[in-house]
């Protein structure tokens, strides 16, 4: 990279959380402490963008997503590459390539576990040999889950002299909108998966995107409608469970087990109290297999993506992603049965609002905050950056992460 010019270039700027994205890093980083760029297939929504957006004195550079040269050159220019090119499975499996070939840092906001899985099998090696850390999942999924559960692992610790080797997270409470973004990838794994019996083996694993051999055996909660005597409140399914939880698995593996052999970890959407508590999880529980049933059948899934759900390109307004929050609680318990609480909270949509300050925070941590000599390989938030990124989300990004009570 002998012709390093950015700290961080955004790949697909012009999407929609990348727009998002760029607004913020405008006024993030208008003190020149990072050096950045835009980047996409399409100049002439390039420069829109800019016009629109007010991004003076901004570079603009131009790279199809299948166009593997013409991603290295752009790779050459920077010390990071920050992608919301999605479905990743679609369209991010060059620019990984490129990355831990040519030692480029890397981070996204994928929620796919397929594809994170097959990335780490084919460029693991590469992103080792060249240095490349490459992070996936740094937007609502998985950064506050799996930043949640290392704070309050670290809080355990202090506190008792050992992790928790339980930890329930409930969200307590949520606020925003879907976009068509989110909602393409969710189509195309279901896709995938309902043609591939081994993917779908793959899709029931928590323990998927564990490094190999990794010796987790534990079976994980499955959770189903039911009231939660700890939290005190009925809970359904969260939709994000899934990946959140694969990568909360991959940070124990990469933290030597610290979380234990046995670690248990879910979550769960909390409905209230009493009759309408039940309803609503009932509802919730009832909704998400109906729309995942749905999905699975062509002709439904048909009739969802084109006449009933968002396009690629759509989402929350403006003063939707402002008037967005989020509200996660952790509960852990160690191993001789110390309880531990700890909260997560964030003041935007969490999808897009939230998601655009966390990816670029992260992007920015592993721009300037992290030693050189940190070995390459595929990690996740909460191994490679850990205190470091809290503190800019914290600082910069409106996320907040408290100790709620603690007794033992």
């Amino acid at each position: 990279m002998t012709d390093q010019t950015f700290d961080i270039i955004v790949y697909g700027a012009t999407s929609f959380v990348g727009q998002i994205m760029t607004r913020y890093m405008q006024a993030q980083f208008a003190d020149g402490s990072i050096r950045w760029a835009i980047a996409g297939r399409s100049k002439s929504k390039l420069e829109t963008l800019c016009k629109d957006a007010g991004l003076s004195g901004i570079e603009m550079l131009v790279a199809d997503a299948g166009d593997e040269a013409a991603l290295k050159a752009m790779c050459a220019r920077a010390k990071v590459i920050v992608s919301t090119v999605g479905p990743y499975a679609l369209y991010g499996d060059t620019l990984v390539k490129v990355c831990a070939e040519t030692g480029t840092h890397y981070c996204d906001l994928t929620g796919e576990p397929q594809w994170i899985r097959r990335m780490q099998d084919r460029h693991e090696d590469a992103a080792r040999q060249s240095g490349a850390w490459i992070l996936h999942c740094c937007g609502f999924d998985s950064i506050p889950s799996d930043l949640g559960v290392h704070f309050l692992q670290q809080q355990a610790a202090k506190r008792f002299g050992q992790t928790c080797n339980r930890i329930n997270m409930r969200v307590a409470k949520i606020k925003g909108g879907a976009s068509g973004g989110t909602i393409a990838s969710m189509i195309n794994m279901v896709k995938e998966a309902s043609g591939d019996a081994e993917l779908r083996a793959q899709l029931k694993d928590p323990y998927s995107i564990c490094p190999p051999g990794h010796g987790f055996t534990a079976r994980q909660p499955d959770v189903q409608m039911a009231y939660d005597e700890e939290y005190g409140s009925w809970i359904a399914p969260f939709i994000m469970a899934a990946i959140n939880a694969r990568v909360v698995h991959r940070s124990n593996a990469l933290s030597q087990n610290s979380y234990g052999d046995g670690f248990l970890y879910e979550e769960a959407m909390v409905s209230g109290k009493g009759g309408g508590g039940k309803r609503a999880a009932r509802a919730i529980s009832w909704g998400m297999t109906g729309a995942m049933i749905a999905l699975a059948l062509p002709p439904t899934r048909w009739l969802l993506e084109n006449h009933v759900l968002p396009k690629p390109g759509e989402g929350p307004s403006e003063q939707q992603q402002r008037e967005g929050e989020y509200d996660l609680v952790f509960l852990g318990t160690t191993p001789r049965g110390d309880k531990i609480r700890c909260r997560v909270t964030g003041d935007r949509d969490p999808g897009y609002g939230s998601t655009a300050k966390m990816l670029a925070q992260a992007a920015a941590c592993l721009a300037k905050d992290l030693p050189d000599t940190t070995p390459g390989g595929f990690w996740t938030p909460a191994s490679l950056m850990g205190d470091k990124l809290i503190a800019r989300l914290e600082a910069h990004a409106g996320l907040s992460f408290e100790l709620v009570e603690a007794s033992g």
